[in-house]
């Protein structure tokens, strides 16, 4: 039994010199000092010994213990100090080297003149006015006098969810919210998302941005409509900025016109940005069509008004002189870095 004792303890040495984990600590205190640790089967047999070896054999067995058991505690002890350090030099900091510099986003250039754009008609007395991307046919374009006929309604040009709901076409359908939740007098503008079905190139996208106005009030005119529109070219494009306004059509106004701004590179001779017209169009407008108040329950008799929108996409090509529509949903950092 002495043997066996020595060859426990030389056993449990051995192994406890070759632990690298906490956990190994252990399972070798189960294997020998355990409930059916091998020391403990061996003193479970000291019946069978005579009685005059039992005290030395006794001896022996608690000095194997308690060998054992300072040396798991000093190995553990070991592997502590171990972790420790491991973790020091993991945390440590060395405060001569210079901080990390956070990468700090631009706003894109869509967001710049948008938010241009705001600040111009908020100066005007306007407010800004949202509302839902998916619309329904009844406010995209029923109610704005826009006839089952027209080729804006056709599903070649329009994403339709069903019938009667769609990615609206144009900002529009918030104007009608707004005439159909507050009388007159009204006077914002409408930013937003709008889709239509077109085909990816650089100056086409199904998804792009409009921003429309709206003024109803008593004694609305065309010159308030063209007085504004000229405030706003002049904020946005420079007091030198001409305007001319030719005859158009829309079923949502009447009469209706399309505003052009004089080319402010070749000041109307004729250059590669303007295509050699000299001018560039800008947006649409015109007076709300009194069929469009009414289904607003404004009544045209005493009220009238006017309504713009513009594609905010264009507004910001022509500012930055990008020649790619693309770029703006493409995400490409170095594009974007230069705003």
């Amino acid at each position: 039994m002495k043997e066996q004792l020595e060859a426990i303890r030389k056993a449990a040495e051995k192994e406890l010199s070759a632990v690298k984990l906490p956990s190994e600590l252990e399972n070798i205190r189960v294997k020998y000092l355990g409930k059916k640790g091998e020391l403990t089967a061996i003193l479970k047999k000291m019946g069978t010994i005579p009685p005059e070896e039992r005290p030395a054999i006794g001896v022996l067995a608690n000095e194997a213990r308690k060998f054992i058991e300072q040396k798991i505690e000093e190995y553990g002890a070991k592997l502590k100090a171990h972790e420790t350090q491991i973790k020091l030099q993991k945390e440590r900091l060395d405060v001569t080297v210079p901080g990390k510099r956070h990468k700090i986003g631009n706003r894109h250039p869509l967001t710049i003149v948008l938010d241009e754009i705001k600040d111009v008609f908020i100066g005007m007395g306007f407010s800004i006015a949202t509302g839902p991307e998916i619309e329904f046919v009844k406010y995209n374009f029923d109610a704005l006098n826009t006839p089952q006929n027209h080729p804006a309604r056709d599903p070649q040009d329009t994403f339709y969810v069903d019938d009667e709901i769609l990615l609206r076409t144009q900002t529009s359908p918030v104007q009608i919210r707004v005439m159909t939740s507050q009388k007159p007098p009204i006077r914002i503008i409408a930013p937003g998302r709008v889709y239509r079905s077109d085909a990816i190139d650089g100056t086409h996208s199904p998804l792009f941005h409009q921003i429309e106005g709206l003024v109803v009030d008593k004694g609305i005119t065309m010159a308030d409509l063209k007085g504004t529109l000229d405030s706003f070219a002049k904020a946005v494009y420079g007091d030198d900025a001409v305007l001319r306004f030719r005859p158009h059509h829309f079923p949502f106004t009447e009469p209706s016109c399309e505003m052009d701004t004089m080319c402010f590179v070749c000041h109307g001779k004729g250059c590669r940005l303007c295509k050699g017209e000299g001018w560039i169009e800008i947006l649409g407008a015109g007076m709300v069509h009194p069929n469009v108040l009414r289904n607003c329950g404004i009544d045209p008799e005493v009220y009238s008004g006017f309504a713009f929108g513009l594609g905010l996409e264009r507004l910001v090509m022509l500012r930055f002189g990008i020649d790619d529509m693309r770029l703006f949903f493409e995400n490409d950092l170095r594009f974007l870095s230069q705003f």
